[in-house]
Parts: C-alpha cells; structure tokens; sequence
C-alpha cells in the first residue's frame, strides 16, 4: 500500500475503460493519469456540429405557497426527455421540475423561503453503481439529497451526504431530518448553485442532470446598475459522452487485470467528455446586441477545469486570430469583487462561479467564439480537451440605450486578520494506488476515509486558518460547506519529503486580485502547493448556540468521482 506522490512530467498511469451503456464515436475519458483509449463501433461515429442551437435561459420557479409565512417552492427530481442538439434524439435525463438545468431561483437577502425538495425518481439508476465506495452498502441504488452550494445553512438543511432520501421518501438515510429546506438568504448578493449530494452517487446524479442556478440579491447589488434583465445570463457549463441514440454515456473502470481487491469495479477517477454544454445545450450559440452583459458563469462539470479565452471567429466558429473583448470580472463565489479586474482570460475550476461583464458595443457584425485550451487533469494531464465552449454573434439591433455601467467600485471586502485566528489546521490531499505494474487508482482521500470520526471541531463564530497541502499531481478544487473564507496565499513545498518533513521551496505567492481580496466557497488547490484560507465559521444570524453543540458540515474535493470516493470528511462546528 502506498501514497501516489505524483510528479506531474514524469508519471504515466495507462488505464481502460469499459464503454457503459453502448460505444460512442470519439475518446473515451479516463482518470488522473492522462491516458485514454478510443471506443469504436460497427456504424459511423457520433458527430455533432457545433453553434446550430441557440442558448436556452433556464426559467425562474416562482412559489406555490408559503409556509410559516416564507414562501414555499415545490421541487420534483423526475425523469424526462430534452433534445440537447439539433441532430440528437431526446435524450433521457434526471431534472428539478422536469428541467435540465433546474430552475432559477431569485432570492433576497434577508428574505428566507422554503423548499420541499421531492424525489420522484425509478429505483433504478440510469448508470452503474458501484456499491464498493465510500462505505456504501445496502444503500438504495437511488438516493438523492440536494446541497444548496456556498449557503450559509443549518445542517438539516444543508444536504448531509447521508441526508439522502428515495422516491416518495420511502427511505432514508441515517442523517435525514426534514422534508422541507428552509433558507434564511443571510449573507451578500451572489451566484449559489444547488446539486445532489447524495453519499456515493453525487458524480452520478450530477450526469444525470440534477443542478441549477440560485441567485441571491440584494440593495448593493440593486445600486450598482449592472446590466440586468435581458442582459444577465447564467452560463451552465458541463462536458458529456452522448451515444448515437441520445443517451447519455458515461464509462466504467476497467482494471486490466489487476488482482488487488481494493481496487473498485467499477469507478473510474475522473470523468472528462468530449462534448461541451452551456445550459443543457451542446455547443451553442446566443445572438447579442452591441452591448455590455453579464454572464453568471458556473462550472457544473464532474471533474473538467476551464481556461476560457474570447476570439473573434467567422460565424461558424473558426477564429480569425484576433482576440475578442475583454472579461470584466466583478464576482466570484461569494459575492462581489471590490472593484472589478479585466482579464483576458479565466481559469475556472468545478463548482466556482465567475460574475463577468462583456461589453459588445461596436462589435456590430462580428461573432466570438469562447474557446478552451485547460489540460485534462488539470494542470499537466493528456485526456481529451474539447476546444469549444459557445459562441456569441453581434447580430441583434439595439434595442434601447444601454444605460448600464461598470463601477469603479463594487462591494467592500474586509480582510480577515490572520492574527485573530485561533487554530491551524492541515488538510492533507493524497491518492492511492494500487502496487506496480497496475498503479490503478483505489481511492483520495484529505487526511483520512470518511468513516472515521470527526476530527476537525471549530468554535461557532472562531477564526482558523486552514492549510491544504496537496501531495498529488492534479489540481483539486476544495469545497467547504456553511463558510465563505478568504484565500491568504499558496506557497511550493517538496512532496517527496511529506510527511516527515514540509518543505517548501519558494516563498508564499499572494493570490492574483479575482481571489483576493475575495470571498470563495471553493479553492483551486494546485499539485505540490499548500494553499492557506482563512475563514470564521459563523452560522445563519440568530442561530441559538449551547456548550456542547454540534453542528454538522463537511469539507471535500468537487472533482465528483473524488469526494464519491472518500476525498471528503466530516466536520462539526461546536458551541
């Protein structure tokens, strides 16, 4: 048994993957090591054209009631069908309200509501299961709980991964409290997103279509004069395999022969696609007028990262070599930059969400393509990298004046003083392997399984830093739940000398000015870096807190094949 200390120039794990489901034209993905295999099949490959569909806008949910006077929103996870591209059947889908993505919701700071999340699901998953993760055992093949990401909520609500629920809640896991979600909005105006979470089966219910976008406001956000309305735009982004008949595909491991046991049947450690959707729609295209925008951009993907650039293109997508207009960032996972910072390109890893602005105007006529060139794993891997992403023609008139603006600046963002934190904690990325010649994945982990006992205790309302100390050669995306903390700084260490020693072999790097000064809720840990985030771990305003209080939380990867197997723990702030 070992530790996978992987140096991303040198190390080549080969692994093949069995096609679930069906052979689909194009590379089949594979996990950390880089390597994938093509699948091929008896009639021509799936070929899909990109920018022939327009953008879909998922729609606002409104209430149907209230409940102790907030309002009340009924949310029903069922099977459906949606056409994903124009020369693909309906593809069978799991959806909130019959939609992929789910809904919108709009809320208001200081404006709670409720939410009676409903499983309407077969018994039987639409993908296979592996049973042999994460402890799971005699859990229904079908278990879902919703976690509503980066909401400052009290853990009945919150979507404990063992929180999970069946079809008519015909059963339910060992932490299950309430039908009903309640959402007190008490924090500043930003991009959540709310996705399942059930313990083993998150990568699984995510592919299977269960997301969407929560937009929470308030009156700085309301004083700003942002482009609104028509002219904001949540942008869903997600990677898939699609067979020739629609249907979503998604591989199972295929171990070569290795004899080790621990080693799981049927997991595989990453899942990369080779075809990009923004909203549900493959590859499409929105028509603009000549005018600022702002984009909601989410990276909903199971394990992909993204580095998004913006060329001019023809209006087939094929770019002329120049670039196109520049991203404006004002936002991130928490809330409002404090004043905005012009890219020209981003890097979003799983689950951040990017709050930009892109301006048009005298662009009449031309069309940009958003492009991707991340690595897969990122930063170094060598799996399939889909280059599109969507593309935007200048072709609609003005319909009015564009009276929106670009502040100078957004929101203050006080700094959280490293000196009034109370405690350091390490959280310890690795990987597990099994013994050469196979070195195929078994399981990651951040310090220890899911199954042992809590470890990680923080005061309500205390300060700590905590240090991510990334041992692997991938890049890992860590979500903490209830908190949004601050990013302090990331610093080169020797992974070959952890973990008798920590040794570091550069000085500490502040982080560039899109995560600092910044609230986050998820953190791009890179390989061979500790990575430093200090946050107060404060629960919802007017929350009752005793001596000898639990509540519980967890932190984890949100690479979705990761924290399904064991790359999340378990933490209970105390009182």
């Amino acid at each position: 048994m070992r530790f996978s200390r992987r140096d991303p120039r040198m190390f080549d794990r080969r692994k093949f993957l069995k096609v679930a489901g069906g052979a689909v034209g194009g590379a089949v993905a594979l996990g950390s090591g880089g390597a994938f295999v093509r699948a091929r099949r008896a009639e021509a490959q799936v070929s899909l054209r990109p920018f022939v569909d327009a953008l879909p806008i998922p729609r606002i949910i409104t209430p149907d009631g209230r409940l102790d006077g907030d309002p009340l929103f009924q949310v029903t996870m069922q099977v459906f069908r949606q056409k994903l591209h124009r020369d693909l059947p309906a593809t069978s889908l799991w959806g909130y309200n019959a939609q992929y993505p789910g809904p919108t919701f709009e809320a208001r700071r200081g404006r709670p509501i409720a939410v009676r999340w409903m499983n309407n699901l077969p018994n039987r998953h639409m993908f296979p299961i592996d049973d042999t993760l994460h402890g799971v055992g005699g859990e229904p093949d079908v278990r879902t709980v919703v976690h509503l990401h980066g909401h400052k909520v009290l853990p009945e609500s919150d979507g404990y991964p063992e929180a999970w629920f069946t079809n008519n809640f015909a059963r339910t896991g060992p932490f299950f409290e309430q039908r009903t979600y309640h959402y007190p909005n008490d924090q500043a105006a930003t991009q959540l997103w709310y996705h399942d979470h059930a313990l083993g089966a998150t990568r699984l219910n995510n592919f299977a279509g269960l997301q969407g976008v929560y937009l929470l406001r308030d009156r700085v956000e309301d004083s700003l004069n942002l482009p609104d309305g028509d002219f904001e735009i949540p942008l869903t982004i997600q990677d898939r395999f699609f067979t020739a008949n629609g249907s979503l595909l998604y591989p199972v491991e295929d171990n070569g022969g290795d004899p080790d046991p621990r080693v799981p049947p049927v997991w595989i450690p990453e899942f990369f696609g080779d075809t990009v959707l923004v909203n549900g729609k493959v590859w499409p295209v929105l028509e603009v007028e000549p005018r600022k925008y702002r984009f909601r951009i989410l990276n909903a993907s199971n394990a992909r990262f993204y580095h998004l650039t913006l060329n001019e293109a023809r209006s087939d997508g094929t770019p002329t070599g120049r670039p196109g207009p520049a991203f404006i960032q004002i936002g991130t996972d928490g809330g409002f930059l404090p004043a905005p910072v012009r890219l020209t390109d981003l890097t979003i890893g799983v689950a951040e969400r990017f709050d930009v602005i892109i301006d048009f105007s005298g662009a009449e006529g031309k069309a940009f393509v958003l492009n991707n060139d991340a690595k897969a794993p990122f930063p170094d891997g060598d799996d399939i990298i889909p280059a599109n992403v969507m593309l935007f023609k200048v072709t609609k008139r003005l319909s009015g004046r564009d009276e929106s603006s670009i502040p100078r600046s957004l929101a203050p963002v006080p700094l959280i003083d490293p000196r009034t934190s109370v405690k350091t904690r390490d959280l310890v990325l690795s990987e597990l392997d099994s013994d050469p010649p196979f070195e195929n994945p078994i399981i990651a982990l951040i310090n220890a399984p899911w199954a042992d006992r809590v470890t990680e205790t923080p005061r309500a309302g205390s300060v700590e830093i905590w240090r991510i100390i990334n041992t692997t050669g991938d890049a890992h995306p860590i979500h903490i739940h209830l908190v949004q903390f601050q990013i302090l700084d990331r610093q080169l260490f020797d992974p070959a000398q952890y973990p008798h020693r920590l040794v570091f072999t550069g000085p500490r790097v502040t982080p560039p000015a899109n995560e600092r000064p910044a609230f986050k809720d998820t953190v791009q840990s890179m390989p061979g870096e500790v990575t430093r985030v200090i946050m107060s771990f404060d629960l919802p305003s007017g929350t009752p807190v005793r001596r000898g209080d639990k509540f519980r939380y967890v932190f984890h990867c949100h690479i979705l094949e990761h924290e399904d197997n064991d790359m999340m723990r378990p933490y209970d702030v105390v009182g």
